[in-house]
């Protein structure tokens, strides 16, 4: 056999098998493709800090200190597990980093409903 396709024996005896990366370019690719569905998720929780704002002052109120720690960190929540995921699947096989931005999505989903249905809108306002 030729060299290059000998496996190297390690001093145990064990086969040494080299991970073969994916292209940076495919796993950038990926995470912007994930950051699009992420970065809807932070604009709608704008939009529900704009629009309850907005709907408070109508009413001649205003948010609760509550409303604004639920509101920011609805904001934050989807930026946050996005960097988290990512960096979990930053050197993994693109199928494993699509897949744990895939859950990184799903756990955002889930917790933007359990806000919503936590605290309502009711508990938000003053």
């Amino acid at each position: 056999m030729s060299e290059t396709t000998e496996p190297s024996h390690g001093t145990n005896g064990a086969t040494d098998t080299h991970r073969r990366t994916p292209p940076r370019w495919l796993l950038l690719t990926i995470a912007g493709f994930f950051a699009l569905f992420y970065a809807y998720d932070v604009w709608e929780a704008i939009g529900n800090l704009v629009g309850l704002n907005g709907q408070a002052q109508r009413l001649g109120t205003q948010l609760s200190a509550l409303g604004w720690i639920v509101l920011i960190g609805a904001i934050l929540i989807p930026v946050v597990v996005y960097v988290l995921a990512y960096w979990l699947g930053r050197s993994r096989a693109f199928g494993v980093q699509a897949l744990t931005l895939l859950v990184g999505l799903c756990l955002v989903a889930v917790l933007s409903l359990d806000i919503i249905e936590f605290f309502g809108l009711g508990r938000l306002i003053v």
